[in-house]
């Protein structure tokens, strides 16, 4: 029995690995970059993916029961993972890239936190400040027309992923909409 959970098969690993790749690959949309003035950078570019990794969890937290939590969990793993083979291919050392991928991962906290209550406050601007501090952070002047789009894109996510089944994401195939129609 332990063994099986050790060696076995963890099918909500698997789906969160499927689902990080998904939304890496939503994040590297180049119209999020070229339309809308998410800076292509490395920090844009992490903005951009912690952003979808935050409408992926905030999804799964609107599930019951261990497998959404176990694919939650499962789901920052492989996003941590991703930011430490990332560091590494940057080429930081060994003995940096343990607190480069924790300040990562505290920031994907940080931001979820934002944009959490961000997409809850009463007032619609909250969102718009939120993205101008967060994905627009490095940016002097962040495009008006840009982070209009992109809380039209968070919002548009947001209500296409309430309306996706847990079964669909388990399949590593979250419903986004097109960044290019924000």
């Amino acid at each position: 029995m332990v063994l099986s959970r050790l060696f076995g098969r963890d099918p909500a690993r698997e789906a969160a690995r499927k689902l990080h790749a998904a939304l890496a690959t939503q994040a590297r949309d180049p119209a999020f970059y070229a339309l809308h003035g998410v800076p292509d950078t490395l920090d844009g570019r992490f903005d951009c993916l912690a952003l979808h990794a935050f409408l992926i969890l905030d999804r799964l937290k609107a599930e019951e029961g261990a497998t959404p939590a176990a694919l939650a969990q499962h789901l920052v793993d492989a996003f941590v993972e991703d930011m430490d083979r990332g560091v590494r291919e940057l080429g930081v050392g060994d003995m940096g890239v343990a607190r480069r991928v924790k300040q990562m991962a505290q920031a994907l906290y940080g931001r979820a936190a934002v944009y959490s209550a961000a997409l809850n406050a009463a007032d619609p601007a909250a969102l718009d400040d939120a993205l101008k501090r967060n994905l627009f952070g490095t940016v002097q002047a962040p495009p008006d027309a840009g982070v209009a789009a992109l809380a039209r894109y968070m919002r548009d996510a947001r209500a296409a992923l309430a309306r996706t089944e847990l079964a669909r994401l388990l399949d590593g195939a979250p419903a986004f909409p097109d960044p290019a129609g924000a």
